[in-house]
């Protein structure tokens, strides 16, 4: 039976390793959360207690295991469609004010997990164009990135189980932008696929060979971090943003106090962020 005690000096420890990693504050009050992610990871390693993965994890030396840990504990549940608000808002108002534009239109999904989002957006796409022929007619690219290489992997597949498929996709678009693949699986057509690209990308580090945006979503991702580091990710994001671009954040977050390189525009519902 492998032995999952950590110490709360181990707790500790992993706290500080998780933070310089990849800016995440876990609290006081996470050691439960610690043992459910990093549990799997003991027969993978060939480790017989969580203290021993803990302090092997410590050691820049283990670097497969160092990867395979942040992977777990940065690994988040996701749905299609989430908050809906912000797909309508790029229906309504953003896209219009892109639709003449003589270049794609470029947005940036900063924390793609496995995809739903960016694919939320190239679907919402599909539908406005639909609507409005001619429009966008430079088209619009999305890339997705995630400090997760097996998120990464299911973004590139594009292929969900009929679970996944359930959180937040109505019966029409599930009809209209998924094929079947078997074994209660279905993947993404092809034409929404081709409009994301996916690559690695830890949000603490630099932006600048990403290039500029039009929009990026960062949603749910800045909870995670300590003010200091939400201030830098937000000023990053200012300089990785065209003039006049949009930036959204989770229904939860805010960056009062933070950044005073965009101005917050009241929606209804929701709130979004234009770089001044």
């Amino acid at each position: 039976m492998a032995n999952k005690h950590l110490e709360q000096h181990e707790y500790n420890k992993f706290r500080t390793f998780l933070e310089q990693q990849c800016g995440i504050v876990l609290g006081d009050n996470k050691l439960y959360l610690v043992k459910s992610r990093l549990a799997p990871l003991m027969s993978r390693f060939e480790v017989d207690t969580l203290s021993e993965l803990v302090n092997k994890t410590l050691s820049p030396r283990e670097r497969q295991l160092r990867a395979a840990v942040v992977d777990a504990m940065t690994t988040n549940e996701t749905l299609w469609f989430r908050d809906q608000y912000p797909f309508e808002l790029l229906k309504n108002k953003v896209f219009p004010e892109f639709k003449t534009l003589r270049r794609p239109v470029k947005i940036w999904s900063a924390a793609s997990s496995s995809g739903q989002e960016p694919y939320s957006i190239a679907m919402t796409t599909t539908e406005y164009q639909a609507k409005s022929p001619g429009c966008l007619s430079m088209g619009v690219q999305i890339v997705g990135t995630d400090i997760s290489n097996t998120m990464l992997d299911l973004c590139k597949n594009a292929e969900y189980d009929s679970l996944a498929l359930a959180r937040g996709l109505s019966t029409e678009r599930r009809k209209k932008f998924f094929v079947d693949s078997g074994h209660g699986m279905a993947k993404v057509v092809e034409p929404t696929r081709k409009m994301a690209s996916f690559r690695h990308l830890n949000l603490l580090d630099s932006y600048a060979l990403m290039g500029k945006f039009d929009v990026i979503f960062c949603r749910n991702v800045l909870i995670y971090f300590s003010p200091e580091i939400k201030s830098k990710i937000i000023g990053q994001f200012a300089q990785a943003l065209n003039p006049k671009g949009y930036l959204f954040l989770g229904a939860s977050e805010s960056m009062t106090g933070l950044n005073d390189d965009f101005e917050m525009i009241r929606c209804n519902p929701g709130i979004i962020y234009q770089k001044k």
